[in-house]
Order: structure tokens, then sequence, then C-alpha cells
């Protein structure tokens, strides 16, 4: 009964709670910028450069054991059991992954701009000023510094 009392207390913390959120919006991001890449961006990066799917360029290392080569997709050789490098798989990863993590630097940077502007409205008027003579620091009311006497405007 107190393991479960404790999975409980573990289980219901704010910081467990804050990470499962994180981890299933994280995975619905993800398959949204998967999308994003594979459907929108690649196709006309592909006809650019001549119309290349990028999904299905890859090569073959070994053919497979039902069939021999060539093979028209990705789908088609793992199908025939041969044995390929993905390059365009890789490049679609990897553009997806510049994506993501380019949406999340710019998520923390405005979070952090917003915490430093709520710190700067919260942060109190300076209680002393600087001589101008002297540099010593003197309330901010004086009106003639306690160090040199020089009388401040």
């Amino acid at each position: 009964m107190v393991i479960l009392k404790e999975f409980k207390e573990f289980a219901m913390r704010g910081n467990v709670i804050d990470l499962a959120i994180g981890v299933v919006i994280g995975g619905a991001f993800g398959a949204i910028v998967k999308s994003l890449v594979d459907d929108v961006i690649m196709p006309p990066i592909g006809l650019l450069i001549g119309n290349v799917d990028f999904s299905n360029l890859f090569w073959v290392l070994k053919d497979g054991a039902k069939t021999a080569g060539p093979y028209v997709s990705v789908a088609a050789a793992r199908e025939a059991g041969a044995v390929t490098l993905n390059i365009g798989l890789f490049i679609n990863a990897v553009i997806s992954f510049t994506i993501v993590a380019f949406a999340i630097f710019m998520l923390v940077k405005t979070i952090n701009r917003l915490k430093r502007e709520e710190k700067a409205e919260e942060a109190p008027a300076p209680a002393s000023k600087e001589c101008r003579y002297c540099l010593s620091s003197i309330p901010e009311k004086a009106t003639r510094c306690p160090h040199c006497t020089s009388q401040l405007d």
C-alpha cells in the first residue's frame, strides 16, 4: 500500500505531468513537421532539381533474394529483400529535425524575452545614484555628496 501511495505522489508532481504533456504535444508537433517536410517543402525542392522524389532516393547495396533490381521505390526494394542505403529518407529526417529545432529555439527565445520583460517591470527604481565628482554611491534624494561635499543637481 505504501508503494502505491509513493507512486501516486510521484505521478502527480507538477514536473511529471508537465513532461507528459510536453511529450504528447511534441509527438503531435513532430507529425505536423513531418507532413510539412514530406508534403509541402520537399516536392518543390525535388521539382527544382529535376523531379527527384527524396523519399525514394536510395542506392541498392545488395539485390533482394526474391527479385533482382532495379526497384522503383524503397518499398519495392524492401519487399524484394534488398539492402538499400536510403539517402532521401535521411535528407527528409534532417530537414524535419532542423525545422523542429528552429521552432523550439524560437519558442524558448520568446519565453526568455517575456521573462526578461516581466523582470524589468518588477525591478524597483535604484535607491542610490553616483556622485559625478567622486563617483561615490549616495542616496537618490541627496542634494550634496557626503564624501566630497559637492553640490548635486
